[in-house]
């Protein structure tokens, strides 16, 4: 019988101008590349420079991050709160309603469905806590010359962030980027994207009726059950040719 190890996941406490936003369940790996992508992804940085400073302590799980500008920190965290679902509890302060004001994609790169297999394989190959443990989530991006990101985190949204927070912090535009994703597609994890501007996600999962719902409200292609030969075509915006034929199926919402 093959051994794995455990997967890890730690209280962390994010502070953000000396406001304590929550207690996250997170791996601490890429812990900075999660603080960008979390703080992008609830809106209280735009890029890379909006902060100035970030000081991880892995000894009393505490991140305190020193925005670049004033911000009422209080104000926005007062908001209700809406708690991620499945591992690795997360928290996120957009509701619905707030994700519908999101830019819609308007533009993005064409795949083929084939390609989106070919890579989520590579994204398995390369998932290395995963790999390690078998109970770790993980997101990756594609760049338009093939080249793949990974980051993993005991929860889905957190491995999301941790690799939004890689673009941001490079400065790559989400167009002309594949995301894949190991975690189930819900609201929040759809959110994420879209906030992000990705116009591409596969999953190797299912995405949720609200998820799939708002997707087409903002113009985001979403491709579910990406295994072996065979997908779930969500949403349908052009960017996703099938040359698969019969071995993938349409899901209509509407």
């Amino acid at each position: 019988m093959n051994k794995k190890g455990c997967p890890e996941e730690y209280p962390i406490t994010l502070i953000v101008n000396d406001f304590e936003v929550a207690v996250f369940q997170l791996t601490k790996h890429d812990l900075e590349d999660w603080v960008y992508g979390y703080l992008f992804s609830e809106g209280l940085i735009e890029k890379a420079t909006d902060i100035e400073a970030v000081r991880i302590n892995d000894e009393s799980g505490i991140i305190d991050v020193t925005l670049s500008s004033e911000f009422d920190t209080e104000l926005m965290f007062s908001k209700k709160k809406h708690y991620t679902a499945g591992c690795g509890r997360g928290v996120t302060f957009f509701s619905m309603t707030d994700v519908k004001t999101f830019n819609k994609v308007e533009a993005g790169k064409t795949y083929q469905l084939s390609y989106l297999l070919k890579m989520r394989s590579e994204f398995a190959k390369n998932s290395v806590l995963y790999l390690e443990t078998g109970g770790m989530h993980g997101a990756c991006i594609v760049t338009e010359a093939g080249e793949i990101t990974v980051r993993e985190d005991i929860g889905r949204h957190n491995a999301v962030d941790k690799v939004i927070g890689h673009c941001v912090r490079n400065e790559l535009d989400p167009t002309t980027l594949l995301l894949l994703t190991t975690g189930r597609v819900s609201y929040e994890m759809l959110s994420k994207a879209a906030k992000f501007g990705f116009a591409v996600i596969g999953s190797r999962t299912a995405a949720t009726k609200q998820a799939i719902q708002l997707a087409k409200y903002l113009n985001i292609e979403v491709v579910g059950y990406l295994r072996g030969k065979m997908a779930i075509q969500y949403t349908s915006f052009g960017r996703v040719h099938n040359d698969l034929e019969e071995r993938v199926l349409g899901v209509n919402l509407s």
